[in-house]
């Protein structure tokens, strides 16, 4: 009887320790999640995180934020292009939730195809349309993407917006806000549409973009 109560007295003592050590990660993770999302402190922050704390986009209570650390050891110029790239992502992600949203609400009604059997009605959007749509479809996506980039379109006429300078930073950091809003919305609507192409029908809606329901109205 002794034996069973010390075996049964070692086993609790296991299980109170366990939970003890349960506890302790949980708490360390939830500082180290607190402390990602915690503006850095002023005294302790590097020489190079002092050289863009104060950059277009890093917003309170956040701050400049880098949990990567790819801002470390690396020059403004560098910064720079980092900055270009997350600029221009965020741009194709805001016209890729357009492109979601668009063709729920309105379509052209156009012949993709000169003998009139593809039209742009009949497509289907989200991934569905990359197989759906003709080699001329994608020959006159392709066509208008390089028009752009080529004669510079939806530019300012000089290139350069006249403003002041507070206004113009708050409509640079708006639109770094816009960029990072639509790549996560933009994940999220590829991940429900792949999702819904596996199993069509999981969420128990018929329409695409579940999250607007009132486009369909």
């Amino acid at each position: 009887a002794t034996d069973d109560n010390r075996r049964t007295i070692e086993i609790i003592a296991q299980v109170l320790l366990s939970a003890t050590m349960m506890k302790l990660a949980v708490l360390a993770a939830m500082a180290g999640s607190a402390a990602a999302f915690a503006p850095a402190p002023v005294g302790k922050t590097t020489t190079h995180l002092n050289s863009f704390e104060d950059e277009i986009g890093a917003l309170p209570p956040v701050g400049f934020w880098d949990p990567a650390a790819l801002s470390d050891g690396i020059s403004q110029e560098k910064f720079d292009e980092y900055r270009l790239a997350e600029l221009k992502h965020g741009r194709v992600a805001q016209l890729a939730v357009l492109g979601y949203i668009a063709p729920e609400t309105y379509r052209f009604g156009y012949d993709l195809t000169p003998d009139g059997l593809v039209n742009t009605n009949d497509l289907p959007n989200g991934i569905a349309a990359i197989n759906a749509l003709p080699f001329l479809g994608w020959v006159q996506i392709i066509a208008f993407v390089g028009c752009v980039e080529t004669y510079g379109w939806f530019t300012s006429p000089t290139g350069v917006l006249d403003l002041p300078d507070d206004i113009l930073a708050k409509r640079q950091t708006a639109e770094l806000q816009h960029g990072r809003l639509a790549m996560l919305a933009f994940l999220e609507l590829i991940r429900h549409d792949s999702q819904n192409l596996t199993v069509p029908g999981f969420d128990g809606y018929d329409n695409l973009i579940t999250g607007l329901p009132f486009i369909y109205n």
